[in-house]
């Protein structure tokens, strides 16, 4: 083993003492008391910030967030070493297995030459793996807490694997007329569990549009979201600029520098 690893080996060990510090009886009080479930909106915050990081483009950023996601697996370990049922070292060794044997083109025998036929080969690899055997149905296998949008598109995929699918782009643009029509229809009828129902369709039809394109669909909006908060900022400023407070405009004065902005942002887009 050379240096390297062992500096490797010696800092892994160092972090699972200090998680075993931390919840020992003279440790942290906070920490003492989590649990997996008390941990759980605190993971999901934790991966969406490693994700924000990556979207900054900071690697230094991007590596002070992955070693707090990486200290939540610890955390979650510890708390079942406590419990008596695995550890960190389990949960290694399985990873190493699993990864090993979903990858036989690379450790073994197979071939996958292209992207595609990896994630096919993966995907039935999969199929003879334990729990498996539970998901009667394609559908089946739908993270429960993946965000909406996230899991609209994977239920997508899953029925577009067994052709259930549309062929032409024209066809899954005209789905999402449909799905406006009515809705209006429905906003006409005045009938509040329509609404909610066909808006509901609406959406899934536009994420079906979206991954059609080969796009993420969350990313998509995410962009989205933070164009219209850049955007709103700059009508604030703007009309701060001219002396006017933004809670005593008009919706018409606010408009009228949100377009001029938008025009200003297409023009540089050329």
């Amino acid at each position: 083993m050379n240096t390297s690893e062992d500096k490797f080996t010696s800092l892994f060990h160092d972090l699972v003492e200090l998680m075993r510090k931390l919840r020992s009886k003279d440790g942290c009080p906070w920490d003492k008391e989590q649990s997996h479930a008390s941990l759980k909106p605190h993971l999901v915050e934790e991966a969406y910030e490693v994700i924000d990081a990556i979207d900054s483009g900071d690697p230094d950023k991007l590596k002070e967030e992955l070693a707090d996601l990486f200290f939540h697996i610890i955390f979650h370990c510890q708390i079942a070493k406590e419990k008596g049922e695995f550890d960190i070292g389990g949960v290694v060794a399985l990873c190493l297995e699993k990864m090993t044997r979903r990858h036989p083109h690379v450790f073994g025998d197979a071939t996958a030459t292209t992207p595609e036929e990896a994630i096919h080969q993966w995907e039935q690899i999969k199929k003879q793996e334990k729990g498996y055997e539970e998901r009667k149905f394609v559908v089946d296998g739908l993270p429960k807490h993946l965000p909406a949008l996230q899991k609209a598109q994977k239920l997508q995929k899953k029925v577009a694997k067994v052709g259930f699918d549309w062929t032409n782009i024209n066809d899954v643009i005209a789905k999402v007329d449909e799905e406006l029509c009515e809705v209006k229809e429905a906003i006409r009828e005045n009938k509040p569990g329509n609404i909610e129902e066909e808006i509901g369709d609406l959406l899934f039809s536009v994420v079906n549009l979206s991954r059609f394109l080969k796009l993420d669909t969350e990313n998509v909006l995410h962009k989205t979201i933070y164009k219209v908060v850049d955007r709103f900022k700059r009508v604030e400023t703007e009309l701060a600029a001219t002396g006017k407070d933004i809670g005593k405009c008009t919706l018409e004065e606010m408009d009228a520098v949100w377009n001029k902005i938008k025009k200003f942002d297409a023009r540089k887009n050329l």
